[in-house]
C-alpha cells in the first residue's frame, strides 16, 4: 500500500487526476481492450473530475475507448432527481468529456428487482474483463460507496439499508425533511472494489483523519470497512496534510521518506507509475548517486 501525503485537496485532486491521465494513456485502450474505470460520487472526486475534465478538452486524455461504473445509487429516486448519483455523475463529469454514453454504467435504484439488477452489475464488470482501477472516496466512519460498518470485506453488489446516522446527514439535501430521505441503496460491494486490479482512494479533511489512521495503522476491522485496502497488492491512497492529523509522525515521515528516497537517491527514471522500482542493471543505480 502506498500513501501519498499533499499539502492541501487541490494538490491532491490534481494528483489523482494526473495519476488517472498517466494510467489510462499508458494503457492505450482501445475499441477491443478498453479501460475499465470505477468511479464514485460526492464530494471526495469533484476535484479530480474537473481536472480530469480539463485533460480532455487539452487533447490530453481521451475517454473514448475507456468503460465506467459507478459505485453507488439511491434506491427509488428518480435518475432524473438532482441528489440523484445519475444526475450528479453526468452534471459534474460524463456530460463534459468524450466518453460514450453506453459506456457509462450506473446501478438501477428503480428496478422492479433489485436484487437482480445488483447480480446484472456484477455480471456486466465480469463480462468487460473486470474494473482496470477503482477510484474512491472515504466517509468519515471508514465507509466505502455505501459499505458502512458492518459491512462484510466479502460483499459483493448489493441491497444496503443506510446508517440512521448516513440519512440524518442526507437530510440537508432533501429540504429537511427525512421522510424524503431515501433510506436504501444499490451499492458495490467491498469484495467488489478490492477486485479491482488497483485501487485508489482520496482521504482529505481533518473530519477523516480517524478513519485514516484506523486504515494505515491499524488493522482490518469490518467496522472500519477502508481498512480492508490492507490486504490489496496495488492500493494507493492520497490525502491532505489534515487527515494525517490522527496518524503518528513516524507514519508521515516514513511514507514522506520512501516518495524522497525513490526521487532523490533512486531517481525518478527507475520509478513506475505505481511507485515499483524498474529493472535496472546495478551499474544504473550507482551513476545516480
Amino acid at each position: 500500500m502506498r500513501l501519498v501525503i499533499r499539502k492541501d485537496f487541490d494538490k491532491v485532486s490534481y494528483y489523482v487526476a494526473n495519476y488517472i491521465k498517466q494510467r489510462i494513456n499508458l494503457f492505450k485502450p482501445s475499441l477491443d481492450r478498453p479501460f475499465v474505470l470505477g468511479l464514485p460520487a460526492g464530494s471526495s472526486p469533484i476535484g479530480v473530475y474537473c481536472y480530469l475534465i480539463e485533460f480532455n478538452r487539452k487533447g490530453e486524455l481521451s475517454f473514448e475507448h475507456v468503460i465506467t461504473f459507478n459505485m453507488d445509487e439511491y434506491v427509488g429516486l428518480p435518475k432524473e432527481h438532482s441528489e440523484s448519483y445519475h444526475t450528479f455523475m453526468w452534471v459534474h463529469f460524463f456530460k463534459h468529456i468524450n466518453i460514450k454514453p453506453e459506456n457509462v454504467n450506473m446501478l438501477d435504484g428503480n428496478a422492479s428487482n433489485p436484487h437482480e439488477e445488483c447480480q446484472r452489475y456484477e455480471d456486466k464488470i465480469q463480462a468487460v474483463g473486470g474494473i482496470e482501477l477503482f477510484l474512491g472516496g472515504v466517509g468519515p466512519d471508514g465507509h466505502i460507496a455505501f459499505n458502512e460498518p458492518g459491512s462484510s470485506l466479502h460483499s459483493g453488489t448489493r441491497v444496503k439499508t443506510l446508517a440512521y446516522e448516513t440519512i440524518l446527514a442526507n437530510v440537508r439535501f432533501f429540504d429537511g425533511d427525512l421522510h424524503k430521505v431515501p433510506k436504501l441503496a444499490l451499492t458495490v460491494g467491498v469484495a467488489t472494489v478490492m477486485s479491482a486490479r488497483e485501487v485508489c482512494l482520496i482521504i482529505t479533511g481533518q473530519h477523516k483523519a480517524l478513519a485514516l489512521a484506523k486504515c494505515i495503522e491499524e488493522g482490518v476491522n469490518h467496522m472500519w470497512t477502508v481498512s480492508c485496502i490492507q490486504l490489496h497488492p496495488s492500493a494507493l491512497i492520497v490525502c491532505d496534510e489534515d487527515a494525517t492529523q490522527e496518524l503518528h509522525v513516524k507514519t508521515v515521515k516514513y511514507f514522506n521518506s520512501i516518495e524522497e528516497v525513490q526521487h532523490k537517491l533512486i531517481g525518478p527514471q527507475f520509478i513506475d507509475i505505481k511507485g515499483s522500482v524498474k529493472n535496472f542493471h546495478p551499474s544504473w543505480f550507482s551513476q545516480t548517486r
